[in-house]
């Protein structure tokens, strides 16, 4: 009988083959900062002004889907001041007179915020502090939190893999589907691929079984760890404004925002700009 492929391996086949561009070693930030751009992780986001708009609406409506598990949200802010925070944190001007159009990301912000992210990884690999990784993104952001974990485990930290193989029913949602490690990255998968998902049930599920001491995620993974008290590192698209309502809201301190769906390997930038914050081994 010939072998069926496991849901894990075909995913991980189905990345793209990292390059020199991911060996740990010094760049300038003018290096950075144009990888950025050519990757489109900055510049044009992939998501246009009448999407940002609606999504801040549903947050306000408190549509279950754009709470990323979180309660308390938006906590009083209106659309403007939401819109003021995207802005803010996107680091171009929004016109406030336009319904459609583009939204800029500048690259200044998120090396910034990669800066500060690598800052507090370093922390949590000197501390020898038990770390969770995992993404709703997957074939976008897993290659970066990949590689990210492998620096962490190689400097100290302890990697989670908590309820590997439990399955989750998300509401609304065909499954149910399954938590699953791509190394020491978490996704939910059904059985013939990685799912995209919002929700915070994944989330949940794995702090029943394990409290690490920082989570680093994104969309409902993130957001379920900062409701439950857990210190979490994030990234957020311009579109996502949960992530960047909570930080606003002081229940989260980094979150990285930028197109969170380019080219897995475009996000290079990110992970030099974090590792140069890891004291040379």
């Amino acid at each position: 009988m010939a072998h069926r492929m496991d849901v894990i391996e075909a995913h991980a086949r189905r990345l793209p083959d990292i390059d020199d561009r991911w060996t740990v070693r010094p760049h300038t930030r003018e290096a950075l900062l144009e990888g950025l751009r050519a990757g489109k992780a900055a510049g044009v986001a992939a998501h246009p002004l009448d999407n940002v708009r609606r999504n801040i609406e549903l947050l306000i409506e408190q549509d279950p889907d754009k709470l990323f598990g979180m309660t308390d949200m938006p906590r009083g802010l209106g659309f403007d001041e939401i819109l003021d925070l995207v802005e803010a944190e996107a680091g171009e001007p929004i016109d406030r007179g336009a319904r459609f159009g583009p939204v800029y990301i500048a690259a200044e912000p998120i090396l910034d915020a990669c800066e500060l992210l690598g800052d507090r990884l370093s922390a949590a690999a000197a501390g020898g502090e038990r770390v969770l990784v995992a993404t709703g993104h997957p074939n976008g952001l897993d290659v970066l939190y990949r590689e990210l974990a492998r620096l962490l485990a190689d400097r100290g930290a302890k990697m989670q893999h908590p309820a590997d193989g439990a399955t989750v029913q998300e509401p609304g949602r065909p499954g149910p589907w399954r938590i699953r490690y791509l190394g020491d990255v978490a996704l939910l998968t059904d059985e013939v691929a990685a799912k995209h998902t919002h929700a915070g049930d994944a989330m949940r599920r794995m702090l029943e079984d394990e409290r690490p001491d920082l989570v680093l995620g994104d969309h409902g993974y993130a957001g379920a760890a900062i409701e439950a008290g857990v210190e979490a590192v994030s990234v957020a698209d311009v579109n996502d404004p949960a992530l960047i309502v909570a930080k606003a809201q002081g229940r989260t301190r980094i979150v990285l925002v930028m197109d969170d769906n380019v080219n897995a390997e475009d996000y290079w930038p990110c992970f030099q700009a974090a590792a140069a914050r890891f004291p040379a081994s």
